[in-house]
């Protein structure tokens, strides 16, 4: 298999354990570029807080540039205490919001897969998750992380963010969403709170509309609260889920738990010609960076996504998919999944057993 032409991916290490799991995850990156012969090119750059210390901006505008010149971007993570106390425009979480802004990212996928290995994990009991397969379709580059106006009175003593959508924006994400269904078990659930929020009022009037277009899609509203509560209650119920910003952000969390860790969960957030920012869920989690205890599992998937999203590699995703099954199987485990100590493995050790996986 070989591509028509040289492809550049950008990897972001960022803060934390980002620079860890980038690394594990560009020893895959570059083991299934020779095997399949792809000529992708690897650069990297700075993101966050490592690019603050450096330049003074948590988004360089190099990172930028080289942001839009690449056909996709493997991001580690952004944020940490260090970093808390500068003003909003410092921030490293900055970044984010502005590559998703600048790059138009406006779905993101956040699949929950619960591996038949990790059900004993898994923070529900086993016959509530076992088989756990559900897609979360996030709106990302609207409501209120990016609505104006948003700010802190002069005295700091009030402060105020806007929740907006426009019809456009609702109904691209609906397309995304609706055309997920069918490659799936054709049934979503569209999450909003209409009954206080003109603003879902408007959502579920929109995504209402749009399921006319695809009669073999089964569609289901339900409020945010009662989602979360099904979510843990019964999440088996779900196949996809479609929802805004803020609501996204939280129930992919939710749903992260189901899987046995955080750290399994990968994220592609996609614009209108495919090209994507990929990413594991999890945080930066400056506790335990440096120290080997960092899941790569998460980032190892978002390169899977990657190829598949992206590139329509989907043998080469399946490929890295399979090297991850086969080392949950044999019972290999990181430090924050459960399982005999004897079997637990650090960053570099488990990263590696994938790869030998990989070259079998």
């Amino acid at each position: 298999m070989v591509m028509s032409k040289k492809k550049t991916i950008l990897f972001l290490p960022g803060d934390g354990i980002g620079p860890e799991v980038v690394s594990s995850a560009k020893l895959i990156f570059e083991s299934i570029n020779e095997i399949y012969k792809l000529d992708f090119v690897i650069e990297e750059a700075l993101v966050g807080g490592s690019a603050y210390d450096q330049t003074g901006k948590p988004l360089p505008k190099e990172t930028l540039n080289a942001a839009h010149k690449s056909d996709a971007i493997l991001l580690g993570a952004v944020g940490g205490p260090k970093w808390d106390e500068l003003d909003y425009q410092f921030r490293p979480e900055r970044a984010l919001l502005g590559l998703r802004s600048e790059l138009d990212l406006f779905a993101n996928f956040r699949p929950a897969i619960l591996s038949e290995y990790l059900t004993s994990s898994s923070s529900l009991k086993s016959e509530k998750v076992e088989n756990l397969d559900l897609l979360i379709i996030r709106e990302l580059t609207g409501g209120i992380y990016f609505g104006e106006p948003r700010g802190r009175k002069e005295d700091k003593l009030e402060a105020y963010n806007t929740m907006i959508y426009n019809n456009e924006e609702i109904e691209r994400i609906g397309r995304v969403a609706f055309e997920a269904a069918q490659k799936r078990n054709k049934n979503l659930c569209s999450v909003d709170k209409a009954n206080v929020l003109e603003v879902s009022v408007l959502w579920r009037e929109v995504i209402t509309d749009l399921s006319r277009d695809y009669p073999d899609v089964n569609l289901t509203h339900m409020l945010v609260d009662n989602a979360a509560m099904q979510l843990v209650r019964e999440p088996k119920q779900f196949d996809v889920i479609v929802t805004g910003n803020l609501f996204g952000d939280i129930l992919s969390d939710i749903a992260a738990m189901m899987t046995g860790s955080i750290g399994m969960l990968p994220s592609a957030s996609i614009n209108s010609d495919n090209k994507g920012m990929y990413e594991p869920v999890h945080g930066s989690a400056p506790d335990i960076a440096g120290q080997g205890l960092a899941n790569p599992l998460a980032t190892i998937s978002s390169v899977a996504m990657m190829l598949r999203y992206s590139f329509g590699l989907e043998q080469a995703a399946r490929n890295i998919e399979m090297a991850i099954d086969k080392v949950l199987k044999e019972g290999y485990r990181t430090h924050d999944l459960e399982g005999p100590e004897d079997m637990k493995l650090n960053t570099d050790q488990i990263s590696q057993k994938i790869l030998d996986n990989l070259k079998s």
